[in-house]
């Protein structure tokens, strides 16, 4: 690999940024799964894998097949979080402690407060509320995906949307101060307006690889 020459050098380079997107995109995937996507072959992904391993972006747990050997599913280390946006995390958290020392808890408190009135207001004026609730969760990914936490809807089969974030920005920050994130199922209920029920299922700071929000229209609006 150190002889390559540049532009297969980079090429290289190319793909396996391509692999760590997928995979955070994705979750675990198999050699196979990611050659398919990519139009290469599993040897060739391999030797990407193994190249991400040795940086400690990657790594592996074996997964019984019926027949044959177990495969290797491939996920992204916590490492690898600093190939996507964090939202200036060190800055925030020495911002926190700060705030702390100066306000104490509670002056920390009416400081998150004023933060999310305000993050409240730039959403609700981004998501009309003349919009269905799908295009008003698409929107709201939209505007989510911009600043970082790569929002996806997806739509049920019962009429029901998952509101899914890959990646949050602000999580070194949510870690030294969960009362960022405390308050985010109230938010969303303020943007996505009345009639619908909304419960968060999966959870990046309980230790899941995504956040993933399930809304659900109520009966009477049905």
């Amino acid at each position: 690999m150190k002889n390559m020459k540049p532009q297969a050098k980079e090429g290289a380079e190319r793909t396996r940024r391509t692999i760590v997107k997928l995979l955070k995109h994705n979750g675990s995937m198999d050699a196979l799964q990611l050659a398919n996507e990519l139009g290469v072959t599993a040897m060739a992904v391999r030797q990407h894998l193994y190249n991400l391993q040795e940086q400690g972006l990657v790594t592996f747990t074996e997964e019984p097949r019926t027949m044959g050997r177990p495969a290797k599913m491939w996920a992204l280390t916590s490492e690898a979080n600093r190939l996507f946006p964090d939202g200036y995390a060190d800055l925030t958290i020495s911002l926190i402690e700060s705030m702390k020392e100066a306000f104490g808890e509670e002056g920390l408190d009416k400081l998150l407060e004023i933060r999310d009135r305000k993050l409240v207001m730039e959403y609700q004026g981004k998501v009309p509320t003349n919009l269905s609730l799908k295009e008003k969760l698409l929107t709201f990914a939209e505007a989510r995906t911009a600043e970082g936490y790569m929002a996806e809807v997806i739509e049920n089969a019962d009429g029901s949307f998952c509101f899914v974030e890959r990646h949050c920005p602000i999580c070194e920050a949510a870690k030294a101060c969960s009362r960022l994130c405390k308050n985010e199922l109230d938010m969303f209920r303020s943007i996505i307006g009345d009639g619908v029920e909304i419960t968060r299922d999966e959870y990046i700071l309980k230790g899941d690889n995504r956040c993933v929000y399930w809304i659900k229209p109520e009966e009477s609006s049905v």
